[in-house]
């Protein structure tokens, strides 16, 4: 689990999310509560550290004014000093998932910065390290902004404490394919469907290990067995495309990790 930074820390993530709220603003908005105009950037950045302070000394307070701000144009930093708020007030969960959503959100930043973001989740989630559900969610956090890897570790966790989790088996065997280690990802999607072999996500899954293992026969076999499950839905829809692909001599879309809510 990463080291705190402490304020060295929030004074880096300061410059990333004033650049990638700069790009949000500049985006049209439905939103009516977004002031027109330029935002004046001296103001924000005195708000910011106000509110990051005031989250230490006060963090009802804090969440307050995180939410005041936002509803004005606060973007990202606002966004940012709420979870730290959150972590002041001892919701963790809360917290993590509100920094794993906001590091995916900002698109124009650096994927190093990015990171950063992840990594006080990760604080957060050091906190309450044993929590099944929030491993999850952070792990398909960090598979949807490409950090496999990061994925994989968090569902190594939840796997150790529940061997026979389906849904954890399936989201690594889709973050180990993107990773190419195939081997891996075979093994953990054969042991869910073991479990659940009607499972849509797995067999969704298996066809592609399948495919790329050069098992073109036993790919379609698992794609249309989705088609018989679950006719018209969303998984179907991927398996036809898939089978597409397949006819076509396409290559597939990437993996995803995405959890059924």
């Amino acid at each position: 689990m990463p080291k705190r930074r402490g304020a060295r820390n929030c004074g880096a993530l300061l410059c990333l999310l004033f650049i990638t709220a700069a790009a949000a603003a500049a985006e049209p908005t439905g939103s009516p509560t977004r002031p027109a105009g330029p935002r004046n950037a001296e103001a924000d950045a005195a708000t910011y550290d106000r509110c990051l302070k005031l989250a230490k000394q006060n963090p009802g307070a804090a969440q307050s004014l995180a939410q005041t701000w936002h509803e004005q144009g606060g973007a990202h930093p606002a966004e940012h000093c709420a979870a730290v708020a959150l972590v002041g007030l001892k919701r963790y969960k809360e917290a993590a998932t509100r920094l794993e959503a906001l590091a995916q959100a900002m698109t124009s930043a650096p994927a190093g910065l990015r990171a950063d973001v992840f990594d006080q989740a990760g604080q957060a989630l050091g906190l309450q390290p044993n929590d099944s559900e929030l491993l999850l969610d952070r792990a398909e956090a960090a598979a949807s902004a490409g950090y496999y890897d990061k994925a994989v570790a968090d569902l190594d966790h939840v796997l150790k404490a529940d061997p026979g989790r389906v849904e954890a088996l399936i989201y690594r065997a889709s973050a180990n394919r993107a990773l190419n280690r195939r081997d891996a990802a075979l093994a953990d999607v054969e042991k869910a469907l073991a479990l659940t072999p009607n499972s849509v996500p797995g067999l969704l899954e298996r066809g592609n290990i399948r495919w790329l293992n050069g098992d073109l026969e036993g790919a379609r076999a698992d794609w249309e067995r989705i088609g018989q499950i679950a006719p018209g839905s969303q998984a179907d829809m991927a398996a036809r495309a898939n089978i597409e692909h397949l006819e076509t001599g396409g290559d597939l879309p990437p993996a995803k990790t995405r959890r059924n809510r």
